[in-house]
């Protein structure tokens, strides 16, 4: 009998019993004979899983499949996760709207240091050390941030605080909430600081917004920062 040659393919065959669909993938090898095409059984492929008899049917067909470690190489692999919630989240309250209305480096500065406190906190010169251990920086656009520039940002944000609480006790007291104090922020001065850039604290509570809940509807404490 001389050898037969012919295309070999996959041959899918469905069929109902009492209710139940059975499939059987075959594969078979076309050959011709005397004029006529006939089919050649090769091998039963049922018992292999569904997707490896995918595979095989598409490679018959004449596509190539290799190995993933063997096509794409991890150059860098950031962190993404979390800033992505952090992220969200601020979005959702509107933090960006309340910092300032028209986007800037400086609000683009001050929200990537809000982010960061709640990702992994740590002091301003090792903030712009890790945050590009993740994709934090990236998705901020603060890339190119050094430590004097976040120190500058914070000096924009002591330039906004009053419009900040002003939009942020109006928001709280449309919710039903009740009356607010606000932190007053003052750099710290003295011989021990002269190097470098001086941190900010919170030195005192002043009293902030008309409160409906309390009679007078104004609060006042006071709070001093000790070291």
């Amino acid at each position: 009998m001389p050898a037969r040659t012919g295309a070999v393919h996959v041959a899918t065959t469905t069929r109902k019993y009492k209710d139940k669909v059975y499939r059987t993938h075959l594969l078979r090898r076309s050959y011709r004979e005397d004029g006529k095409v006939k089919n050649e059984t090769l091998g039963n492929l049922s018992h292999l899983p569904e997707s490896l008899i995918d595979i095989i049917r598409r490679s018959l067909q004449g596509e190539t499949f290799v190995a993933t470690a063997d096509t794409f190489e991890i150059v860098r692999s950031r962190a993404h996760g979390h800033v992505q919630a952090v992220s969200v989240a601020m979005q959702r309250l509107g933090l960006a709207s309340v910092l300032a209305r028209a986007p800037s480096r400086e609000r683009n500065l001050v929200l990537a240091m809000v982010a960061v406190r709640i990702v992994s906190p740590d002091t301003q010169l090792a903030t712009t050390r890790q945050w590009h251990s993740s994709t934090l920086a990236e998705d901020f656009g603060v890339l190119d941030a050094e430590e004097d520039d976040l120190c500058a940002a914070m000096d924009w944000l002591l330039e906004r605080q009053e419009s900040i609480e002003q939009a942020l006790a109006t928001r709280h007291l449309r919710a039903g909430g009740p009356g607010v104090v606000r932190p007053v922020l003052q750099r710290l001065r003295g011989p021990l600081l002269s190097a470098g850039p001086a941190p900010y604290v919170a030195t005192e509570l002043r009293p902030a917004y008309r409160c409906p809940r309390l009679p007078g509807g104004r609060l006042g404490v006071r709070w001093q920062h000790r070291r």
